[in-house]
């Protein structure tokens, strides 16, 4: 039964290998940057009023999904900026083209580039189904409209429009002072007034305002990271746009086709759009009634089946009351373009007291936030993003020394009186009752706490976690450089043989795995457990192999540390005795070697 065991698990990390090296090679290539061009065409807006979120197929054979706006000729820009963004509003629709992330390092290179090592910046709504704040279904008030700009300052910009000389359309934006001590300098204040010259009242309608549109973030960004969301001030929820694509189901259930949008309920009391490390936020002054999710395609060279070609768009459904004659109402919000900046976004004082959830660090985010702080702290000192993992991951396994000291002493004493286990199993073996009794006793006697040796897995699993989580979505480390790697939020990948990447920082990790594992007191003696703990650094390898660097340099930095803890645990003196040999019976057998002669 070992043997068949041993072989069974020898078989499935064969597969899961071979899969890895499958998929790596027959990975759909990404088109170079510089050949991405905005695909033309109609939107496929739709309309689903429902009481939930909605995941509904359409029932005409109708793309599902938006087409990426091509530029409008003709179009006048106009652009407000500071030291971090570069706003370009457009007159058609008069909203927002796009926004540059122009924040610059001390050394004054780009804080966020558009690619390493570029001069260019990191342009947020660059390829698009709507302008930013664009009015999409409000008929001659739409983003097709050509609104006139009355007034431009270095701060503020404001459009007009009139439609059939009975309802103005005043746009105003005013850009936030990069001053210190003034409101964040990635926000935008929009207003939009509508003023009705009629001479009767307008009936309530909705007014449906895109948020924008998130793009991959660069070629090798497969878009599993982008995300639209809201909150109704209690809970929040977000949609990836993997919701949208077609699914054969998990495991085969709930299975479903590609679908034109999802439509969710209100109240929304801000919305966002975002991918890895850069998102964009609409706070309306009064919550939104609803909230509309739909794929874009974005690249018009690559087929419709590739998940490449797409990004994903929002936009809010805002209520308009009803206007009195000659009266006017006013729409206002305010919009966050910027980084996913934990630190920034968790500033309540600027921000709605839960709009830092954006990064999604998950069901570990106190793990995640408290590293992301203290990473952030040592990063204010180290200025260097790979010495602040190192010291940051020091740091947590110093303070658990006192635990895994416990756990190590733990798992020699259980490795010690392995054979009396042993003994007890084959004298009790029909009698499980006595069995679990005499163990206890004997766990009791040795001082022996059988979940020991398991404690600083289980302390180290949720900061592993959070790490992870927290690197996911972190724009500090995008592009951040250490030793030969150039990018600390993706693969030190070095090269390339028969197209498998070369990252030496994880196959590190496995050698510290493997060294860790050989100088760890192992308390079992069953065979094809021990044979099969041999695969766990490899298993682990595989599973950690295309994952950011970071994490790597995370993992290994703790490995490495824990055998040095390790070393000198080994060497010191240990205070249980030696194990007793058991004879039949489980009674111990008294040691009748003569002594030597003298």
């Amino acid at each position: 039964m070992d043997k068949k065991n041993t072989f069974i698990g020898v078989l499935l990390i064969i597969a899961a290998i071979g899969s890895y090296y499958y998929g790596a090679r027959h990975a759909p290539q990404k088109p170079n940057p510089a050949a991405i061009q905005a695909a033309a065409g109609p939107q496929h807006p739709g309309a689903i009023t429902a009481t939930e979120p909605t995941l509904r197929s359409s029932a005409a054979p109708q793309p599902t999904f938006a087409s990426a706006t091509a530029e409008t000729s003709g179009a006048v820009f106009t652009t407000l900026e500071n030291r971090f963004i570069q706003v370009r509003f457009t007159d058609h629709g008069g909203a927002i083209r796009d926004v540059a992330l122009v924040a610059k390092t001390r050394k004054g290179t780009l804080l966020y580039p558009a690619e390493r090592d570029s001069f260019a910046p990191f342009v947020f709504n660059q390829l698009h189904a709507d302008p930013i704040l664009a009015l999409t279904d409000y008929p001659g008030l739409d983003r097709n409209t050509r609104y006139q700009r009355i007034s431009q300052t270095a701060t503020e910009v404001v459009y007009r429009a009139v439609l059939d000389h009975r309802l103005e359309v005043t746009r105003r934006y005013i850009l936030s002072s990069d001053e210190v001590g003034a409101t964040d300098p990635y926000q935008i204040r929009a207003e939009t007034t509508f003023h009705n010259l009629g001479g009767e009242g307008t009936t309530p309608t909705q007014v449906t305002m895109a948020v924008g549109t998130a793009a991959p973030v660069n070629t090798m960004d497969r878009g599993t990271l982008l995300v639209t969301g809201y909150s109704d001030g209690k809970s929040q929820t977000f949609f990836m746009r993997s919701k949208l694509e077609p699914s054969s189901g998990f495991l085969g259930f709930s299975p479903h086709d590609a679908m034109p949008f999802l439509e969710s309920p209100g109240p929304v009391v801000w919305a966002t759009v975002s991918n890895q490390f850069f998102a964009a936020i609409l706070t309306p002054d009064q919550p939104a009634a609803g909230l509309v999710t739909r794929r874009v395609k974005l690249l018009k060279e690559l087929p419709d089946d590739d998940r490449s070609a797409y990004g994903v768009t929002d936009a809010v459904n805002l209520r308009l009351g009803s206007i009195a004659p000659h009266g006017a109402t006013t729409l206002s919000a305010n919009l966050y373009v910027g980084p996913k900046e934990y630190r920034r976004l968790a500033n309540s004082e600027v921000f709605k007291a839960d709009q830092d959830k954006i990064m999604q660090f998950g069901m570990f985010k106190f793990f995640s936030e408290i590293l992301l702080t203290i990473m952030t702290w040592i990063h204010s000192v180290v200025p260097n993003w790979g010495l602040d993992i190192i010291f940051t991951t020091l740091g947590l396994k110093i303070l658990f020394v006192p635990l895994t000291l416990a756990a190590s002493r733990s798992a020699k004493r259980m490795q010690k009186i392995q054979p009396e286990l042993k003994a007890l199993n084959e004298k009790y073996k029909d009698n499980p009752q006595k069995k679990n009794t005499a163990t206890m006793e004997l766990f009791k006697q040795h001082k022996v706490n059988p979940m020991g040796g398991c404690l600083p897995m289980l302390i180290t699993l949720p900061f592993f976690i959070g790490f992870f989580r927290m690197l996911m979505s972190t724009a500090e480390l995008r592009y951040a450089p250490f030793l030969w790697a150039h990018d600390l939020s993706s693969p030190d990948t070095i090269g390339h043989i028969l197209g498998i990447a070369i990252n030496p920082l994880p196959i590190l990790l496995g050698v510290t795995s493997f060294l860790q594992m050989r100088l760890t007191p192992q308390p079992t003696v069953d065979n094809a457990q021990a044979k099969m703990m041999m695969f766990t650094p490899l298993i682990f390898l595989f599973i950690c192999y295309s994952y950011s660097c970071a994490l790597a340099l995370y993992s290994t930095t703790n490995g490495i540390f824990t055998i040095l803890q390790q070393l000198i645990i080994n060497r010191t003196k240990d205070v249980v005795a030696a194990p007793v040999a058991v004879g039949s019976g489980g009674r111990p057998v008294k040691n009748v070697t003569p002594r030597k002669k003298k």
